[in-house]
């Protein structure tokens, strides 16, 4: 994303210094969005569920058509070993991309073997809790029969970005988006919880929107600590009868939502609980 003050980039056997450039201009992503991607993170020395991020990038690759030229287990090792030429304790994104590089006689559709392999470490600090807030978007996530919804596709993300743009041009942080049939999905780039009556509510997973690694972890974690949480579909009357709201992804992996719409909800002890859970996760207490 080049907003790291510091960024390596492995591409082609080795190491780079910067913000590398690894796409030609010919390549079919460059003009037709064959490109697929992941993101981790490392935070005061720990990188949680990177074997996760590593084998969803290869899926990913697989759904959009194309052979990936490294296995997980690479994929895994390489973040790894490029993650120890930073600082022990640097908060830094992982990304691993995936993209084609050549097309078929007929132009649109993309060599499989054709795959290119790169992965981007960039220093980016993790945001804290404050003033983190929520709209809601007049733009829809597409269902699975309209775009690749089940691959982490970076043709997805002009979508998203509108939604995000649109949020920030009206003062939010981010915004809820809904599915075609109106359900909330998600927001542009996070997972979203709401509370109601002491109960942990998420939308069940319905192909419109990707379910996050940082999301399954913080479900799990709650369940285990004896919450009740269900995945429904979720209409935006239910997130205005909420008492708390968070979201869940891998740039904040927990942020309690401050305010939603016109209504201040601050961080309550639901939203609080699951980001100490996860924090004691990632530190293995």
């Amino acid at each position: 994303m080049a907003v790291g003050k510091e960024i390596i980039t492995w591409s082609e056997g080795a190491w780079h210094r910067g913000n590398a450039p690894i796409i030609n201009a010919a390549d079919h992503a460059a003009w037709l969005g064959s490109a697929v991607f992941d993101g981790a993170r490392q935070f005061e020395g720990r990188r949680p569920d990177l074997d996760l991020h590593a084998a969803r990038i290869i899926r990913s690759a697989q759904a959009m058509g194309m052979v990936p030229p490294v296995d997980v287990q690479t994929v895994h090792g390489l973040m790894e070993e490029g993650c120890a030429q930073f600082a022990p304790d640097a908060a830094l994104y992982l990304r691993p991309m995936m993209w084609a590089r050549d097309s078929t006689p007929g132009i649109i559709d993309l060599v499989p073997e054709s795959t290119g392999f790169a992965i981007c470490i960039e220093s980016l600090p993790m945001p804290e809790p404050g003033d983190f807030s929520l709209t809601v978007s007049p733009f829809s996530r597409p269902r699975p029969d309209m775009a690749l919804t089940e691959a982490k596709a970076a043709s997805l993300y002009a979508n998203n970005g509108r939604i995000m743009a649109e949020a920030r041009a009206r003062g939010f942080s981010n915004a809820l988006s809904r599915d075609p049939d109106g359900n909330v999905a998600e927001t542009a780039s996070t997972n979203v919880f709401m509370v109601h009556d002491g109960v942990v509510l998420t939308p069940v997973p319905n192909g419109t929107f990707l379910n996050g690694i940082t999301r399954q972890r913080v479900i799990a974690l709650l369940r285990a600590e004896g919450m009740d949480v269900r995945e429904v579909t979720l209409t935006v009357e239910d997130f205005h009868q909420a008492s708390e709201i968070f979201v869940t992804g891998n740039i904040a992996k927990v942020m309690p939502v401050a305010r939603f719409e016109d209504r201040h909800l601050g961080t309550g002890p639901v939203a609080a609980r699951a980001r100490a859970l996860y924090w004691d996760y990632a530190h293995g207490r």
